[in-house]
């Protein structure tokens, strides 16, 4: 009896996810999930073990063994062991997918799976967006608009902007077909709430052209630029704040008010830092900026907006400085050096389009280890690395086989 591929289990991922997550982010978390589960059992059923870790593995497990250690001294050290075992089961089902995936033939099911996948994604997404979320009512059965249905648009733009590159830049495509999709998902998304994912999706699409262009090049300039962000970039924000932000949209602003707030906090314990999750319990950050603080800002004219805003609200919404503030300098290092060997294996338009749209909202927005952003980020890499060809390869860009007919 013929044994189905393993890239079945995640075309059928592909192909669910960008509609799924238009109705609720958190089904990608599961979705992404079983998809890679059902990857790791059809391979087992094909003869595939797990083998030795190589390779991602070390800088992977690198980072989640200090996270673990940090819950020694973070104030709630059961819900960072938790939130790292989660996070450790997802990085072990991505990598056994991955691996499976490294093992077979290149299969000829993602690609189009990606696209189909992407495709009702910006259809659902910008039929919400254009009927008032008339899609999202009617899966909460709501009968009235309420803000929250647009603003939960935002994770989707996200997840789309991620996934575009892997379709646009896929081998085996169409040209008309992948120039259509690069027009309507950049169209969609900047339709779309949330401008981190608008600024994601026009750096993901120059980036995959950057990388079918010069991939080498291409590779090692979004390798540099990760580390940097992630080493450097809280010591220039400290350096660079307060700043005048009056013209700023008052999200934005909020947002410098966050950071600012974070680096101050990250120079108290800047080599280990306050522990895992302890963004959500850092003192002080449930409060609000004084008078003085929005001064220095420039937003004094702004107070009774910023009178319910909070200084750390959960996270600060930029993974450079999450990393920072919770694993210090040693966590920092640890995953710039996860980041650099990633985008050093981001060769060819796909992968290299997908890093950056995912580097940009990461350092721009949502929690680091929030679970359906954590599992698009597994989910996008697992996929670069197994599309068929150069342009797709992230764990291994010369592995020289054909897609299967």
């Amino acid at each position: 009896m013929s044994r189905p591929h393993p890239a079945w289990a995640l075309a059928i991922a592909l192909a669910i996810a960008p509609f799924a997550v238009v109705l609720q982010n958190r089904v990608m978390a599961p979705i992404a999930l079983l998809g890679f589960a059902g990857c790791a059992g059809l391979g087992a059923w094909r003869g595939w073990r797990p083998a030795r870790p190589e390779g991602l593995a070390w800088p992977l497990l690198a980072v989640l063994a200090w996270m673990a250690l940090s819950a020694l001294w973070a104030p709630e050290a059961g819900r960072a062991l938790d939130a790292t075992l989660r996070l450790a089961l997802s990085v072990i089902l991505a990598w056994f997918a991955a691996e499976v995936l490294r093992r077979e033939e290149p299969s000829r099911l993602l690609a189009p799976a990606v696209a189909l996948g992407v495709a009702l994604g910006i259809a659902a997404a910008g039929f919400d967006a254009l009927t008032g979320n008339a899609l999202r009512a009617a899966v909460r059965g709501l009968k009235s608009w309420d803000i929250t249905l647009s603003f939960g648009l935002k994770n989707a733009a996200s997840v789309i902007s991620v996934l575009l590159p892997l379709a646009v830049f896929a081998p085996a495509l169409p040209r008309w077909l992948r120039v259509a999709m690069a027009v309507a998902g950049a169209a969609v998304v900047i339709l779309l709430p949330g401008d981190s994912a608008k600024i994601a999706v026009l750096a993901g699409l120059a980036a995959g052209i950057a990388g079918r262009w010069r991939p080498g090049a291409t590779s090692a300039a979004l390798a540099a630029v990760a580390a940097l962000s992630m080493l450097a970039l809280p010591w220039l924000l400290g350096a660079a704040l307060p700043l005048d932000a009056a013209r700023l949209p008052e999200s934005a602003a909020h947002r410098l008010l966050i950071w600012d707030f974070a680096a101050t906090r990250i120079a108290e314990h800047p080599i280990l830092g306050w522990g895992m999750e302890a963004s959500r319990a850092i003192p002080g950050g449930s409060g609000g900026p004084d008078m003085a603080m929005l001064a220095a800002f420039g937003l004094g004219a702004k107070s009774a907006w910023f009178a319910g805003a909070q200084l750390l609200p959960l996270h600060p919404h930029n993974l450079a400085l999450q990393a920072w503030l919770e694993l210090g300098a040693v966590g920092a290092a640890l995953i710039a050096w996860l980041l650099a060997a990633t985008a050093r294996r981001a060769r060819g338009g796909a992968a290299s389009g997908a890093f950056a749209a995912a580097l940009v909202i990461a350092m721009l927005s949502y929690g680091a280890w929030q679970y359906w952003w954590v599992a698009t980020l597994l989910l996008a890499a697992v996929v670069a690395a197994a599309l068929p060809g150069r342009h797709g390869s992230l764990l291994d860009a010369s592995r020289g086989k054909q897609p299967e007919a």
